[in-house]
């Protein structure tokens, strides 16, 4: 259990105002990849960093630590693909750079598939090449190679450990969510004698403030499938995370739920969750590559086809013409209305680019589906006998109908076209609940991106946005 009314003890509430102080004071620290799917956690790993910065008074906190989700197609991520930033006003900069860079040499998974990378900017102003890296890390993929070019012309400091893959997302991380939409998440972390134990998460609690909050928190509950959504499953430091629209709502919630397991502590973080960040691109495809996510335009071309495991196969043209193959998985909840579209209907799909195989080309994997436009489709069906107005049957190919009713005959008459009354309307359709990524965006938030700055080194931060019971 945490004690909420001592969590504001050790935390830091006033953030100072960029314009008063020396920019040789500020730095942004990036990091990413150091967990496994063997185990740690590199938000836990973050929670660890603040805890110490912290605990220096010189130390102020310029925003909430960043959880920035990249492109989650790419294959050699862990779980959720996260990478972390923390921008603070510091003094000393070198000795805290040293201690973080042991820090994350000493906390990492590195030896079970880990291979960490850690960034230091100095200075208030991002540079746009690391602004441009981080859009770019959102949908596509990038090498570390470039990362290092990049860091390299940006006097980024940084180290590296394994393969050093992470220098990608540190650097993406430091250049990502200084405007645009974003989200918050309260994640609340377990002791180490509890990894691997089950969670003991009281439902009906989730359900209540879930109602109660709504909508402004998210992805707590699916009540089609009955299932909790703010906890893991696998023996990683995460008790949970509720994820909401305001630091103050993500908290409050953490709260309400009242958890019976003595826990390490929690931490907010401003993360780009819920916003389909990774999907604000238009894919062309004449350009496509493995990995790469965004959204196509165009019009079905072929007959939506149902196959093995309920899924759910079409093809789409783009605005280009050039054509591709789109799949609709059974566990999205999308192949309902997917097997119900028609060819010639206009419609958008936000998707990830599936590797091609040696049966199959690549091939777009369906996060959303928007129906612009639905074509008209016309039914040919026997004509009505016109004295009964019973449907006649054929007589044999042209050889007109007969009503079995009256027995009329007709030789000279036609199968006549009607209105096919289609069970589909256009709109948005988003994946149930239990199938969302950390990226996609809920149907409720349409409507509610912020616009705003969410760097904004002039607003203060909560008094209860970190706690640790150490």
């Amino acid at each position: 259990m945490i004690d909420m009314a001592k969590a504001g003890a050790t935390t830091t509430t006033a953030t100072p105002d960029l314009c008063t102080l020396s920019q040789d004071t500020i730095l942004h620290i990036g990091f990413d990849d150091t967990d496994s799917t063997c185990g740690k956690c590199t938000t836990h790993l973050a929670f660890k960093i603040t805890g110490y910065l912290l605990k220096n008074p010189d130390t102020k906190f310029l925003d909430y630590p960043l959880l920035v989700r990249l492109n989650p197609n790419i294959p050699m991520k862990t779980r959720g693909n996260g990478a972390v930033c923390l921008r603070v006003m510091a003094r000393n900069h070198e000795r805290i750079i040293q201690d973080i860079r042991q820090l994350i040499e000493k906390e990492s998974a590195i030896g079970m598939g880990a291979n960490p990378g850690v960034a230091f900017l100095n200075g208030g102003l991002v540079p746009e090449a690391l602004k441009e890296f981080g859009r770019f890390a959102m949908f596509d993929i990038l090498s570390k190679q470039k990362a290092e070019k990049i860091a390299k012309e940006n006097c980024v400091r940084h180290f590296t450990f394994g393969n050093g893959q992470g220098l990608v997302g540190s650097l993406a991380a430091i250049g990502s969510l200084e405007d645009g939409d974003h989200t918050f998440e309260a994640i609340a972390y377990r002791k180490c004698k509890n990894y691997g134990t089950t969670r003991q998460i009281n439902a009906t609690r989730v359900i209540q403030y879930d109602k109660r909050t709504f909508p402004n928190t998210f992805s707590n509950y699916d009540q089609n499938h009955r299932r909790v959504l703010i906890a893991p499953h696998g023996p990683d430091p995460v008790f949970c995370g509720i994820r909401g629209e305001s630091p103050e709502v993500v908290v409050s919630s953490l709260e309400w739920l009242q958890p019976e397991e003595i826990l390490e502590g929690y931490m907010v973080f401003r993360s780009n969750q819920g916003t389909n960040m990774h999907l604000q691109n238009e894919l062309k495809l004449s350009a496509i590559r493995v990995y790469m996510a965004g959204y196509v335009r165009g019009k079905v071309i072929t007959k939506p086809q149902t196959i093995q495991g309920g899924h759910v196969i079409f093809g789409i043209k783009d605005s280009g013409g050039v054509t591709g193959s789109a799949a609709v998985y059974e566990p999205t909840g999308l192949t309902k209305i997917a097997s119900q579209m028609e060819i010639g209907d206009v419609i958008e799909i936000g998707c990830g680019v599936r590797k091609a195989t040696c049966n199959r080309s690549p091939i777009l994997n369906v996060e959303y589906i928007s129906i612009l436009k639905i074509v008209q489709i016309w039914d040919l069906t026997n004509p009505p006998c016109k004295y009964c107005t019973k449907k006649m049957k054929s007589e044999g190919k042209n050889k007109g109908f007969q009503c079995d009713r009256c027995r009329y005959k007709d030789g000279n008459a036609k199968k006549i076209p009607v209105l096919r009354d289609r069970d589909v309307l256009t709109g948005l359709y988003v994946p149930t609940p239990k199938s969302h990524r950390h990226l996609t965006k809920p149907l409720h938030r349409y409507g509610m991106e912020k616009k705003s700055l969410g760097f904004n080194p002039r607003s203060k931060l909560i008094a209860r946005w970190f706690f640790t019971s150490s």
